[in-house]
């Protein structure tokens, strides 16, 4: 009777080894980063730790010997408020709708700025204008585009269906948004092209070649290879742009000023600590949005799942 030595059963649940190049590598993160993270505490633990504390209190600035302690009341009373709810809508919606689009056009604007061979230097250029314009001049810019009675945008478009010569873009809650969205989508997409185009760059020519000689189509090249290739870049350009649109102010405050039901969680903020002076509902809500920023930010992460390691191709 014959007998063969049997092989332990792998371990599937063991992890894989961590190289002693990626651990070089993560050291060498750490020690240059530690600088700016220290001084990043240093300038934001203090405000921070204020507004935490300010937040247990009812506190008005008109009144400023009549604080009281009144616990996470502010919080209930946060919460429990409509308003919102229906700005954390607004701001949802707002950072889907403009993430999602700049990801797209962001992504062709990309591919040409990689494929271009002429003039390459001045369309790279072009493209990144938008970007280089201040939010606030860009905001006051595009309501002047949507103004009813000087803007062109009623001129230009009034063959489209849904846009009229008289079309008021400030005159109801949708069209406000759509406005609001168009100014945030031109501003900010060249940044999204300048992130995508950093992750296009190392896509490998030879796997590309390699997909055309077995004759994939170029969908196939682009779903089978530059996108898996490029999912450490897109996560990247879509955590920074999804936070920043989640903090939206500037435009929401040049173009409605919260009019027709178009406030962000940013702008309720602004409302009850400036103009309403209410320092202790207001640091309530900068601490939700803090909170908030840190968990869309661990979706985001846990949703693209990027290996990094397999991302520096050691596999």
């Amino acid at each position: 009777m014959s007998t063969t030595l049997q092989r332990p059963p792998a371990d599937v649940s063991a992890k894989p080894a961590v190289s002693d190049r990626s651990k070089a590598e993560n050291k060498l993160g750490l020690t240059l980063v530690a600088p700016a993270v220290v001084m990043m505490l240093l300038v934001t633990a203090w405000p921070m730790g204020q507004a935490l504390y300010l937040s247990l209190f009812r506190y008005r600035l008109t009144a400023p010997d009549d604080r009281e302690f009144i616990g996470i009341d502010n919080y209930v009373t946060v919460l429990t408020d409509s308003l919102f709810w229906r700005d954390t809508w607004n701001t949802v919606l707002i950072m889907v709708v403009t993430v999602a689009v700049e990801l797209v056009i962001g992504f062709a604007f990309a591919m040409v700025m990689h494929r271009i061979i002429f003039a390459r230097g001045l369309m790279r250029t072009s493209i990144l204008i938008p970007y280089g314009i201040i939010t606030v001049v860009s905001a006051f810019a595009w309501q002047f585009a949507f103004s009813l009675n000087n803007g062109f945008v009623n001129a230009w478009f009034s063959w489209l269906p849904w846009i009229a010569e008289d079309t008021n873009w400030f005159g109801d809650h949708w069209h406000a948004m759509f406005a609001i969205m168009v100014s945030e989508i031109w501003k900010t997409t060249p940044f999204m092209a300048l992130l995508l185009l950093a992750g296009l760059s190392q896509v490998s020519e030879d796997m590309l070649e390699a997909a055309q000689v077995d004759g994939a189509t170029w969908w196939q090249r682009l779903w089978k290879v530059i996108l898996p290739n490029m999912r450490a870049a897109i996560m990247v350009a879509v955590l920074f742009r999804a936070l920043d649109a989640y903090r939206i102010f500037d435009n929401i405050y040049i173009m409605t000023r919260g009019a027709q039901d178009t406030e962000s969680i940013s702008f309720l903020t602004y409302r009850q600590v400036i103009e309403q002076m209410q320092l202790g509902l207001g640091s309530a809500l900068s601490v939700l949005l803090f909170l908030s920023v840190l968990l869309l930010a661990w979706l985001i992460v846990k949703l693209f799942r990027v290996d990094l390691a397999s991302a520096r191709g050691e596999g």
